[in-house]
């Protein structure tokens, strides 16, 4: 697979700002009470800091445009008389937002002070900048123990912290104060692995030291799609996983943002981690599960072992019969995969239930030289007993085979009638037990049988060449190009991103001659995981997906288990036949040779000068 780099602007919160670099304004207000849609501002007081250096301060008296109370006076000794000459906020307000542009807001409490501001943004009709805040009572709860200090007022942290300024409740000079905590806090934070503005958002949970000291092996990361690899000692692969930004992903590894606790103690015994960049978020998913399958490692949990997916097979036989099997075989009717053999075998059960289909496992001969003994089912008349056949051909049987066969490979109404019929019965009578049984082996056929119906058309195609428009769904491209796959019998062969403006043809050209070699499979098994397979259909069904070349036919039954596969399965008589959704004569398969493609039919080879 090309792994050609996509344009693609990083953020300014995923790029991860180190804290000496950030520009901080301390802030702290006065009020006439602890209501910020009711009260008014007394005093502004602020402290512009980057890097320990402070770079400028800003403090201003306010008239609040009512009296001040006289319990306020008495605390922070602002009165009437002081704030009577002092400018309305209307003029204060954009001198402060002005000084304090570009930068973090800090505050102790900080719901309180910003609360206030931004009311007043609100009241003088100003929109409000969107600061990032940091508030510095969380954080010293998190750092500082009942031991150090009783609680974790701003008076207190001063004190222990030796600050050079002691909070009077006048707004500058709280602020000079709490920059000295801030400082403070940080020389605490930095053993922990908090170095950057990004750290800040979950600095106060509580995350263990040890991950949290863990942090710097996001530091060299991409800022781009692509598959990470947690390795442990003797570069052991612990977890694998994927992202649209590699860095950012990682580095949520390390916060209080991950709750998983297998995944924490993962991270405890990670050494390193290795990136693998791709040109689009769908070769990411695609590599992610290739290097799953590839290394199984202990700490993932999605299915990593391809090998044992289990198939329901109509075998090859005089008188078919149906088995659960691990691989398919060139000549015989399939459904699956199934993630496990017991659903496999509740699919085997939901035929069983609507089909007399033998459910001996005896290989049976055309003819029998002499007759044998019928077994229970026959006498139940759910088995037309093959086996006592001796004068000629049992034709009944190949009636069943034949209905078995369009079940597994077209349409599956009759099973899904026959079953759907059984429910309803099994509810009117109230046995709920047993009509729950009976659906959950009706899901496990439909469902079967819709995958392998959705795989082997593109397990069968040779070549199929797709374009999306970049900058939508997952894509994280600029607008105006291209993504690009190269899919071979249902495995990704090649995938790359045109820019905006490029003509994409000499890149599909690129691609088609570069793109893997990969060997024909036997349908409906692809020739890749399953699961990667289900990610090339599911990008190739999003919007906007165009068809630049098709090597043969691709196409599903019209009547097929997809139509049945979201109904819904309770009690009642389950919709199962789409026949008056289907004009008569529709083509039941897409052609790309020249015949006439289904009405409405999304499937047709396009060309990318016509997108």
């Amino acid at each position: 697979m090309s792994t050609t780099a996509s344009a693609y602007q990083a953020t300014f919160e995923e790029l991860g700002t180190p804290l000496r670099d950030v520009t901080f304004v301390v802030v702290d207000l006065e009020t006439t009470g602890t209501n910020a849609t009711e009260g008014g501002i007394t005093e502004i007081g602020a402290v512009k800091v980057r890097g320990g250096e402070v770079l400028g301060e800003f403090q201003s008296l306010v008239n609040p445009g009512q009296p001040v109370p006289a319990f306020i006076a008495r605390l922070t000794g602002i009165t009437n008389a002081m704030v009577a000459t002092a400018p309305d906020i209307a003029l204060v307000l954009p001198s402060f937002l002005e000084f304090a542009r570009g930068s973090v807001l800090v505050a102790h409490n900080a719901p309180f002070d910003v609360g206030f501001l931004k009311a007043m943004c609100a009241r003088l009709d100003y929109e409000w900048p969107g600061f990032d805040v940091v508030d510095t009572v969380p954080l010293a709860r998190r750092l500082v123990t009942r031991d150090e200090a009783p609680n974790h007022k701003l008076s207190t942290l001063a004190n222990l912290f030796h600050a050079t300024v002691s909070p009077e409740h006048r707004a500058l000079a709280d602020a000079r104060a709490t920059v000295d905590v801030l400082h403070a806090l940080f020389d605490r934070l930095a053993p922990m692995g908090v170095t950057h503005l990004e750290d800040l958002a979950t600095a106060a949970d509580p995350v263990p030291p040890e991950v949290r000291r863990k942090r710097h092996l996001a530091d060299d990361l991409p800022d781009a799609p692509g598959v990470y690899l947690f390795r442990g000692p003797g570069d052991e692969v612990l977890y694998v996983g994927t992202s649209v930004n590699i860095r950012k992903r990682v580095r949520s590894y390390f916060t209080a943002a991950e709750k998983r606790k297998r995944i924490t103690e993962m991270v405890r015994i990670a050494e390193r981690v290795t990136p693998v960049a791709c040109a689009t978020p769908l070769e990411a998913q695609v590599r992610e599960l290739r290097l799953i399958t590839e290394h199984a490692p202990r700490y993932n949990r999605r299915s990593k072992f391809p090998e044992r997916h289990s198939w329901v097979r109509l075998t090859d036989e005089a008188y078919p019969r149906l088995s659960v099997v691990g691989a398919v075989v060139a000549g015989a009717a399939h459904i699956g995969p199934f993630v496990s053999r017991r659903t496999a075998q509740d699919a085997v059960h939901a035929l069983h239930d609507a089909l007399d289909i033998r459910q001996c496992t005896a290989r049976l001969p055309l003819v029998s030289r002499k007759a044998g003994s019928p077994c229970a089912l026959a006498g139940m008349g759910r088995c037309s007993a093959p086996c006592v056949a001796t004068q000629a051909p049992d034709t009944s049987y190949e009636q069943v085979a034949d209905a078995a066969h369009r079940a597994l490979t077209g349409d599956p109404s009759p099973v899904v009638r026959a079953l759907s019929d059984r429910i309803a019965t099994l509810a009117h009578q109230e046995r709920y037990e047993e009509a729950g049984e009976v659906t959950r082996r009706l899901r496990a056929f439909v469902s079967g049988a819709h995958r392998a119906q959705k795989l082997a058309p593109l397990a069968a195609c040779a070549e199929l060449v797709a374009a999306r428009p970049s900058g939508i769904g997952d894509a994280p491209g600029k607008p105006g190009g291209w993504e690009i796959v190269v899919i071979k019998h249902g495995r990704l062969a090649a995938t790359g991103v045109s820019g905006p403006g490029v003509n994409p043809l000499p890149l599909v050209s690129a691609l088609r001659t570069t793109a893997e070699h990969v060997e024909p499979p036997v349908p409906p098994s692809p020739a890749a995981h399953p699961e990667e397979t289900d990610l090339l259909i599911a990008w190739l069904d999003s919007p906007g997906v165009r068809l630049v070349h098709l090597s043969d036919t691709w196409a599903c039954p019209v009547r097929a288990a997809g139509a049945h596969a979201e109904l819904t399965w309770a009690s009642e008589r389950v919709r199962t036949e789409i026949a008056t959704e289907v004009p008569t004569g529709m083509p039941t398969e897409i052609r790309t040779d020249g015949g006439v493609p289904a009405p409405e039919n999304p499937r047709h080879v396009d060309t990318m000068t016509a997108c």
